[in-house]
């Protein structure tokens, strides 16, 4: 696991290994083993390393081949390295590491373009190939690894990297608001569009390879897809399956020269996990204040016994999650509002004391069908009964009505999926959103111009699996995956999701929707596969998440009164009409109706803006650690 920014030279004249070095300074957290650099009149690249296969110097980055012509920059893992060095070794090439990375080095020579389809694992890498003068950037098949680029530069520089803070320090760069972003992020609680947050600066999609010649990008081409393709079986061969697949995949994952440990909360998926990778050491976080509700750290330490395993706690206060926000915005690049994310920053911290590499059960819900809303509910089923003309003429009523949980009801029970369902995560209201944003900030796309064009790659796919893979192409890597990464590398450690697999997820796509989402339980199928590895209550437990009592908080004086102090600041009248958000604030705070997630949003929104264009990205340096005391760097 590692960090990598690079850019196509500009027409500026500047120091391009000093101009590399301070954007290699942002992501040190990303990579602090070493550090390399790449310049020649073309390019430039760096490379920050977390050394995890082969610890030996000869492993670090940059690569290059034998004859100097490619040279690679790669951040990920690649499950399946073995077995593709033993096709190319058989064709005579010869390989100095024992790492994964010279794979993707000598694939690239021995299969261009094709080398992607090849690979197991989670990745973003770069190849400069100086011989024929292109740049062959990929990214894998769900967006575990994070990569952007740009070309809003003041001098035709293309800039690329594993986070958007290290393009800052290019004179170059232009930094500025995307003032579209704003609108869907109230409602996603997420950067859901392909343009960032920054004008100008995109998100190569998963399962796409970008390729740069003549400083020009030609062409950004989809490698792989998550369509599903159900097939008949019986649900023992199902369960068989998954059983077989996913043990296999767990056992791919743990490939390592380091220490490795395993995330555990209450849940099915963690649980499933760390049962079958049975770590020496399980983690888990809950909070000190309302812990008897916002707390399943009982339960991964009940599981941890039972399977031998040591478990690590920690209980997060208040005042910590308050103090740490501003430097987890800035570790997220963009604004993101989970919750979750503040535990996570510091489940993190804590694994990191005792291993390098952790597992994690991310992915499970999306491809296996395990959120609530996948499945309908009976009352929402018996209304269906009813005409569908009939029901769009109630829910014209309702919509003429007060909007409570009856009209809203109502006039979903008259929408297709396509209509109702936008994700996992709803925050805002989209109304609300554009009644409190100024009109600069209301010209953004709508949510449905975000999701229509997902729904429309699969149109004669049930409702279920309409929404599965909605979920798989917008929520996973937008919220579920960036938050895992940079959350992760916050603290330097690596984070592998063995769900999140290329052959997991083929052998998903062929399960029939019955056997994910049904009447008895959502992820059934998984459910009944992981009784062979987990206690009953274990394998049935509904899920829970990972909760953050953030209602609570906004009710205490205290933080009441740090939020209303950004709500009414100077800066926040640009973007809001702030006497609504107040309003909102008051609402919550007297008890009349719970805004949490309303404040939260706005709240991390100008928490994150304050720190990029206030402060000046004021986290850059990290306290009490100079680039010269993390590692050395060597120039080629």
């Amino acid at each position: 696991m590692c960090g990598f920014i690079g850019y196509i030279n500009g027409t500026h004249p500047i120091n391009h290994k000093q101009v590399i070095e301070n954007m290699m300074n942002t992501i040190i957290h990303r990579g602090p083993d070493s550090g390399g650099i790449h310049a020649d009149d073309k390019v430039t690249l760096g490379f920050r390393r977390l050394s995890i296969l082969d610890l030996s110097d000869v492993a670090n980055q940059p690569l290059y081949s034998e004859d100097g012509n490619i040279v690679l920059v790669f951040n990920g893992e690649i499950y399946n390295f073995m077995s593709i060095r033993k096709e190319l070794e058989a064709k005579g090439y010869h390989f100095k590491t024992n790492s994964d990375s010279e794979v993707l080095l000598h694939g690239y020579a021995e299969y261009g373009f094709e080398l992607v389809h090849k690979l197991r694992g989670m990745f973003a890498f770069c190849i400069w190939d100086q011989k024929n003068d292109l740049q062959f950037i990929g990214r894998d098949g769900f967006g575990i690894k994070p990569l952007y680029y740009t070309q809003n530069t003041t001098d035709e520089t293309i800039i690329f990297g594993s986070e958007i803070k290290s393009f800052l320090p290019h004179p170059s760069f232009i930094k500025e608001l995307n003032k579209d972003a704003l609108r869907p992020y109230l409602t996603f609680q997420y950067s859901a569009m392909d343009e960032t947050f920054f004008k100008g600066v995109y998100k190569l999609p998963p399962g796409h390879f970008m390729v740069i010649k003549d400083r020009k990008i030609q062409q950004i081409t989809k490698y792989w897809d998550k369509k599903y393709n159900a097939s008949k079986g019986s649900i023992e061969e199902t369960i068989a399956n998954i059983r077989e697949t996913v043990a296999e995949s767990v056992k791919a994952h743990q490939i390592s020269d380091v220490k490795v440990g395993s995330f555990l909360s209450g849940g099915i998926d963690s649980s499933y996990i760390a049962a079958l990778l049975k770590p020496d050491k399980s983690f888990s976080v809950g909070f000190s204040d309302y812990e008897a509700m916002f707390n399943e750290t009982h339960h991964a330490k009940e599981l941890s016994d039972i399977l031998g395993i040591q478990n690590e706690r920690k209980y997060v206060s208040s005042e910590e999650c308050f103090e740490a926000l501003p430097k987890i915005q800035w570790h997220m690049d963009e604004p993101q509002s989970n919750p979750s994310s503040v535990p996570l920053y510091f489940l993190s911290e804590l694994a990191r004391k005792d291993v390098t590499v952790v597992l994690s059960g991310e992915g499970a819900d999306e491809i296996f069908g395990g959120y609530e809303w996948y499945k309908p509910s009976a009352k929402m089923q018996k209304y269906e009964q009813i005409p569908l003309g009939l029901r769009k003429a109630i829910a014209g009523i309702a919509g003429a009505l007060p909007k409570n949980a009856y009209t809203n009801f109502l006039k979903k029970g008259a929408q297709t999926i396509e209509e109702r369902f936008i994700g996992e995560a709803v925050v805002w209201d989209e109304q609300d959103a554009l009644d409190v944003l100024k009109p600069d900030y209301k010209k953004g796309p709508s949510v449905h111009d975000i999701t229509k064009r997902v729904y429309a790659d699969v149109p004669n796919e049930d409702d279920v699996t309409k929404m599965q893979y909605l979920d798989l192409s917008l929520w996973l890597p937008g919220d579920i995956l960036l938050k895992a990464d940079k959350m992760s590398m916050a603290h330097s450690i690596e984070l592998r999701v063995p769900f999140l697999d290329k052959e997991v997820m083929e052998m998903a796509k062929k399960i029939p929707t019955e056997h994910r989402v049904n009447d008895i339980d959502t992820k059934y199928a998984l459910r009944q596969a992981a009784l062979e590895e987990l206690p009953e209550e274990w394998a049935k437990r509904k899920k829970l998440g990972f909760p953050v009592p953030i209602r609570h908080w906004f009710r205490e004086e205290r933080y009441y009164n740090l939020v209303k102090e950004a709500f009414t600041a100077e800066y926040a009248k640009e973007f809001f009409d702030t006497d609504k958000l107040v309003a909102y604030l008051d609402a919550h705070y007297a008890g009349d109706k719970n805004y949490a997630r309303y404040i939260w949003t706005a709240y991390v929104f100008l928490v994150w803006y304050k720190c990029f264009f206030i402060e000046d990205n004021k986290w850059t340096t990290v306290k009490g650690t100079s680039h010269d005391e993390v590692a050395s760097t060597t120039h080629n």
